[in-house]
């Protein structure tokens, strides 16, 4: 059920509101525009109702706060009030309100508004997953990537935990291409992205199509030691999968991992660390591929070399 915020020091006019939408919607109600910032900051709600005229902040403050709050400057807010001026109305649409319903309404009205509001908000929201989606694989893509990571980073730095970047790709993917076909090679990345992304479920944990065969991976708390014995797991599922692949180069599909881990601080450059994961995955395959290469936070670098690890 779709959940609806009430921000309304009237007690009589939130319980109208209330019991108006209850059916069809999880109400919650505030009489407090302090309080009902604070709620609004969860970011779990679909819409919010909300008075102009309160005490202390007003619903034209109010709102110019949660536009600048990231986590909800995309919800849906309605106003609902007394003043019937169109400065007003302009003021509170220009802020950013989908819309201005002046009292006394219909309950009619405020079914209609709310739902086509709802509906509206739903509809955005499945765009955006599907415009942040690899639409071969079903995982994240480059774009979500490129908006993920740098909250990542700042999250590591913010905390003062470890942070993993890990890239890896298919090896010798072009010679399966060649040999079986680009449909055939189209499965393969579906295959990989597949078994991979089940092995990332935490909620710290980030995976995405990069492109091509490539992918990236993000691991936020982990030290250099459990990130790289995670990725040899990841390495291993995939050559576990038995993909044939052409028997000249390798007997299955496989593929090569680099990756780093480093306590970042303020003015470290994730591009920087990002390169260094490149390098590490230029050197699982220099090599020999299938393998980790890893760098750890004291720069050491932790590798596997012919079924064995090596340091």
């Amino acid at each position: 059920m779709e959940k609806i915020l009430i921000i309304d020091d009237s007690l009589t006019q939130a319980d109208l509101l209330k019991a108006i939408l209850e059916t069809d919607y999880s109400i919650t109600i505030t009489h407090d525009s302090q309080e009902g910032l604070r709620l609004a900051g969860c970011g779990e709600f679909s819409l919010i109702l909300m008075d102009v005229v309160m005490p202390g902040m007003d619903g034209f403050v109010l709102l110019r706060k949660l536009r600048e709050a990231a986590l909800i400057q995309r919800t849906p807010v309605i106003l609902i009030t007394s003043l019937s001026d169109l400065e007003s109305e302009e003021r509170g649409l220009a802020l950013g309100a989908v819309d201005y319903i002046r009292k006394p309404f219909r309950d009619a009205i405020i079914r209609a508004r709310v739902n086509t509001h709802i509906k509206l908000y739903q509809y955005r929201l499945q765009v955006e997953r599907l415009a942040m989606i690899d639409q071969l694989t079903g995982v994240a893509n480059r774009r979500r990537y490129d908006l993920t990571c740098r909250t990542k980073w700042q999250d590591a730095i913010r905390l003062g935990v470890p942070i993993s970047l890990c890239m890896f790709d298919i090896d010798k993917f072009k010679v399966y291409n060649d040999t079986f076909g680009h449909p055939a090679g189209d499965k393969v990345i579906m295959e990989v992205a597949h078994t991979v992304n089940g092995l990332f479920r935490r909620n710290t944990d980030f995976f995405a199509r990069y492109g091509g065969e490539e992918f990236v991976a993000i691991l936020l708390g982990n030290d250099a030691e459990s990130a790289y014995r995670h990725l040899k797991d990841v390495r291993r599922a995939v050559e576990e999968r038995k993909i044939p692949h052409n028997p000249e180069v390798a007997p299955w599909v496989t593929v090569s991992v680099g990756g780093v881990t480093v306590i970042p601080k303020e003015g470290d450059s994730y591009d920087t660390y990002l390169q260094i994961a490149d390098t590490m995955l230029y050197d699982a395959k220099r090599f020999g591929r299938n393998q980790v290469v890893w760098t750890s936070e004291h720069m050491e670098q932790l590798r596997e070399s012919a079924g064995a690890e090596a340091r």
